[in-house]
């Protein structure tokens, strides 16, 4: 059964709170996170990684950014350069701790879901065929802006 207006806003706000929880919890940067933008039918982006949502709620959470942000967030966590291969493995890591933090935060409020495994994506991508589109930018204080679009195929 589809959900009704009032419900399928109450879960995106969910959602977006879940995210921004995440982000405090496991990024040590102060931050100031932007208000949610709705974006039109095609993402472009350079490097992010790519996590998918299954369940009551699917979709897909992208983090992107340019490749010194994630480096400075992996050194912040674990006080060491994080560069070439491991950045990349790091990058991936850190879509899945976010990932999967969001889909506890958001099954305190009924929404199930479960994580895929993370899609690293470099040079030109360009995403397309869902539903919606939110971006939120994190500016991380001395470091850097990562976007975090939160793509829903189906919510309920």
């Amino acid at each position: 059964m589809a959900l009704s207006i009032h419900e399928r806003n109450r879960s995106v706000t969910h959602l977006l709170n879940g995210t921004h929880t995440s982000l405090q919890s496991i990024v040590p940067i102060p931050y100031k996170i932007s208000k949610p933008k709705l974006l039109g039918k095609a993402l472009d982006l350079q490097f992010g990684v790519l996590i998918g949502f299954t369940g009551d709620l699917k979709g897909k959470l992208i983090l992107s950014g340019e490749h010194a942000v994630f480096s400075e967030i992996g050194k912040s966590m674990f006080g060491m350069d994080i560069e070439g291969e491991m950045l990349t493995s790091f990058s991936g890591e850190l879509g899945n701790m976010l990932a999967g933090n969001l889909s506890a935060k958001i099954e305190e409020h009924g929404i199930r879901t479960d994580i895929t495994a993370p899609t690293i994506m470099e040079g030109k991508t360009t995403l397309s065929g869902f539903d919606k589109a939110i971006q939120l930018t994190a500016d991380f204080e001395n470091t850097g802006n990562m976007d975090i679009y939160l793509l829903i195929d189906e919510l309920g």
